[in-house]
């Protein structure tokens, strides 16, 4: 029988283990099984984070949208509570932005709303 060197698989697929966890600390870049701890733990973090990112965005489109409120005389809450009364279809996205590059506008909408 010929002889069959074997391994070209697994050392593929070591060299991609190994490749994803470039730039990783200690023996999290160079021991296999470490390193594929290391990629599904952060393959986990990266989904939440997704996830989370979101929440922080809105978060900060109301941090300005309050800020800018604040110079106008009014709260946040009472002045999306107004918002929803009027009718007026803007979220809060639009309405940051809004604040933040065109001030005109907002205050025309911030003196619509009251």
């Amino acid at each position: 029988m010929p002889r069959v060197k074997r391994g070209t698989i697994s050392v593929k697929r070591r060299k991609n283990v190994l490749a994803k966890t470039k730039g990783f600390r200690h023996g999290r870049k160079s021991k296999e099984t470490m390193a594929r701890t290391a990629i599904r733990k952060a393959g986990q973090h990266s989904f939440q984070d997704r996830r989370k990112k979101k929440g922080v965005f809105r978060a900060t489109w109301i941090i300005r949208m309050n800020a800018a409120l604040t110079a106008h005389g009014e709260s946040y809450s009472k002045f999306i509570k107004k918002l929803s009364d009027k009718k007026i279809l803007l979220n809060r996205k639009m309405l940051s932005q809004i604040a933040r590059d065109h001030t005109k506008a907002f205050e025309r909408i911030v003196d619509q709303v009251k």
